[in-house]
């Protein structure tokens, strides 16, 4: 983890080009991330951060630019990280889409179900409120990448005769909103008393429904 997120890149700011460099910025990235998480995002300062994890204030501002981009770069690492763990390409000589299907759900699942990750989507929902530019990025990086592989293995379903689906995109997002009575509870912090093979059973029903509803006529 701690090697991926150190070669996270910001925008319009330098990577550095030095062993110690590295280190120092990816002591600033694990420290913010840490403090974000136990007191959030408006009660840190980055005097607290610098006070965390070593360094200056000057090593901030040439890595991250500042605060938010700071706080996009812990993004970045966790949608990436978030998104790789969800899903990973169809392929249609190998995998059975059924199979496929539930899965994913059932991995994002167990993704959503970890402490931190959950803890740092609200914090991503509560910045997302103040910054529509903050909230367009982060739904890019996260939520529509993971649409678009689902709506990539539907199209590949599609042209080899597997399903009938001429709408991957409608279909994808109706997919995802399969996992939402598992995703609320957990994002307002309301325990889910399902144990895992209640949801397995409930995803792979409502996968065959799904399916159901794309079958070639």
């Amino acid at each position: 983890m701690h090697n991926d997120l150190a070669q996270i890149g910001t925008p319009c700011c330098d990577l550095p080009q030095t062993k110690r460099g590295h280190e120092r910025r990816l002591a600033l990235l694990l420290s913010a991330n840490e403090l974000f998480l136990e007191r959030g995002y408006d009660a840190v300062s980055l005097d607290d951060i610098v006070q965390h994890a070593g360094g200056s204030k000057a090593s901030i501002y040439k890595y991250f630019g500042n605060k938010e981009g700071l706080f996009t770069a812990i993004c970045d690492y966790r949608c990436e990280q978030f998104s790789k763990d969800i899903c990973e390409p169809f392929n249609v000589n190998t995998d059975d889409l059924r199979t496929y299907l539930i899965q994913t759900l059932m991995n994002f699942k167990t993704q959503i179900l970890r402490f931190e990750n959950a803890a740092f989507i609200r914090l991503i929902l509560e910045q997302a409120q103040r910054s529509p530019k903050l909230a367009l990025y982060i739904h890019e990086q996260g939520p529509k990448h993971v649409q678009l592989t689902i709506a990539s293995a539907l199209t590949k379903a599609d042209e080899y005769g597997l399903i009938d689906c001429k709408q991957p995109i409608y279909a994808a997002q109706f997919y995802f909103g399969i996992i939402r009575h598992i995703e609320w509870p957990v994002l307002m912090s309301v325990d889910i008393q399902d144990n895992d093979q209640e949801i397995y059973d409930y995803f792979s029903y409502c996968v065959d429904r799904f399916l159901q509803g794309h079958q070639k006529v």
